[in-house]
């Protein structure tokens, strides 16, 4: 007989894949602190922590329930939704399997809420051209055609 490491079969749990991850708006309270210039620094770890909680929670399910079927300590699963833990790649995907949920839908809510959250320094201008008086400046370092910045030096 063989011994080792023994795996306990935990029951799969079937339910219908959502075709999108919808959390509502008024429920996306990002996890923004503020830096050195006023700037918003957007927690990753917490947006996605924020997302996966919600979509557990939509679907009625315990933190035990998931963690048991994402293979994954029912601790660590609490402190990801937490925003205390960043999770690997391969965690997110285990997390996501267990709950059905795509993990593009994940990355892209959270891709919403993260550009939300930075809409307002998005709003800033930066010119695409090389002002006249910098150019000229810079005697030959640089070359300028039409207005825009070919080749630097």
């Amino acid at each position: 007989m063989r011994q080792g490491n023994v795996r306990a079969v935990v029951p799969v749990v079937h339910r219908t894949p959502k075709a999108r991850l919808q959390v509502p708006r008024e429920a996306a309270d990002t996890g923004k602190t503020q830096a050195k210039g006023g700037r918003a620094v957007v927690l990753l770890r917490q947006e996605i922590g924020d997302v996966l909680r919600h979509a557990r929670r939509q679907q009625g399910r315990t933190l035990r329930e998931v963690s048991s079927v994402a293979r994954v300590s029912l601790g660590y699963l609490s402190e990801v939704e937490r925003g205390q833990k960043e999770a690997s790649s391969e965690l997110l995907a285990s997390i996501c399997g267990a709950l059905e949920v795509p993990l593009s839908s994940v990355l892209h809510e959270v891709s919403q809420r993260v550009a939300a959250a930075e809409a307002p320094v998005a709003s800033v201008h930066v010119p695409d051209t090389v002002p006249d008086d910098l150019a000229a400046g810079l005697d030959g370092d640089v070359s300028l055609r039409g207005g825009g910045l070919v080749s630097a030096a």
